[in-house]
Order: structure tokens, then C-alpha cells, then sequence
């Protein structure tokens, strides 16, 4: 293990029941997003589950909120469960957040720093979504950011391809999960 590796957490965001369901394959996806968890486990890594979640009757989201307020008011908030799809194991950690991002509302950067991680590894739906809002905030906290882009799934294939290709790359190596593992060993 290098230094490095001792000082990064992958981050699976989003990745819940509810929001599952919008990837046009879950099935796929969901087992490369458990490769990198078990290839984190094997090398270390800090694995967090970001979910978001909100008290029952979502007294946390404004009428005024085009996203959230949508769903508390539709029968989406039924389908979206307050916990990750894949089973933490011993050492892993779940942050529910009440926002787009993974630090809005959560405790996320307290248990970032109380672990001294510097580097960020990103993987979550939608890209357009939780990666985007999370990569941006965590640039301007001066995180290093990795984002996997096969680990990543937006509804717009488009829009997906914008943000991979051309926006994160400003602010983060962009990698496949396959890559990334690939570091873990030198």
C-alpha cells in the first residue's frame, strides 16, 4: 500500500434503492461499483456510502426547491430508501445528505478530516447530479479528485458525456474503475 492510498476514500454516492433504478442497466453498474469497493476493501482504501435521506414528512426541503420539493411531492419519495444497496462491511462508512451534494447537509467533510483524507475518489448517480455538485464543492476545498467514469450514470448518455469528457477533467483525473484499481497497487 502507498502513501497515497492511505489518504484517499472512495465515495459511492447515491447509489440507493430508488435512484438505482434510473441507470439503464443497474445490474451492470452495480457490479462494476462493487468491484471498486471490494478492490478499496483489499487495498485499504476508505469506502463512503453517501445517501441521501430525509426525516419523515421532508420537513428539510422547501416548497422553493425545484428538485427535492418535486419528489416530496410526488410518489418518488416512497421509492428513495435512506441506505446503500450495497452492504457496508466493518470500517465503511454511510453519510446521509439532505442535498446535491454529498457535503450539503451531511457530515462528511468532519469525518474527512477526522481521517486525514485529502483525496477523493468518486462514483454515483447521477453524474449530472451528486458527481457533479460533490466534484465542484470539494475543488473549491482543495480536495484532489479522482472520478470513475464507468461508476458514473446520468439518464442524459449526452450529458454524461459532456461532464466525463470536457468539465471534470478541469478539476479531476477522470479514470475507469478498471484504471483506478490499477493504482492501487503501485
Amino acid at each position: 500500500m502507498n502513501e497515497t492510498n492511505e489518504k484517499q476514500a472512495l465515495l459511492v454516492m447515491d447509489v440507493q434503492p430508488g435512484v438505482l433504478s434510473r441507470v439503464a442497466n443497474p445490474d451492470e453498474y452495480l457490479g462494476k461499483v462493487k468491484q471498486a469497493v471490494e478492490a478499496a476493501h483489499r487495498h485499504h482504501v476508505q469506502v463512503i456510502y453517501v445517501i441521501v435521506g430525509f426525516r419523515p414528512g421532508f420537513p428539510e426541503v422547501s416548497a422553493r426547491n425545484k428538485s427535492f420539493g418535486a419528489i416530496k411531492e410526488s410518489a418518488l419519495a416512497g421509492m428513495i430508501e435512506p441506505r446503500p444497496v450495497i452492504d457496508p462491511v466493518e470500517g465503511d462508512l454511510v453519510v446521509v445528505k439532505r442535498r446535491v451534494s454529498a457535503f450539503t447537509g451531511s457530515d462528511l467533510e468532519v469525518v474527512l478530516r477526522g481521517r486525514e483524507i485529502r483525496h477523493l475518489v468518486l462514483a454515483g448517480i447521477a453524474t449530472s447530479g451528486v458527481v457533479l455538485s460533490t466534484t465542484r464543492e470539494a475543488a473549491d476545498k482543495d480536495f484532489r479528485l479522482t472520478i470513475l467514469s464507468d461508476l458514473c450514470a446520468d439518464a442524459d448518455p449526452q450529458v454524461h458525456a459532456v461532464l466525463i469528457e470536457k468539465l471534470f477533467p478541469r478539476q479531476a483525473a477522470v479514470m475507469t474503475g478498471a484504471d483506478w484499481e490499477k493504482t492501487l497497487g503501485s
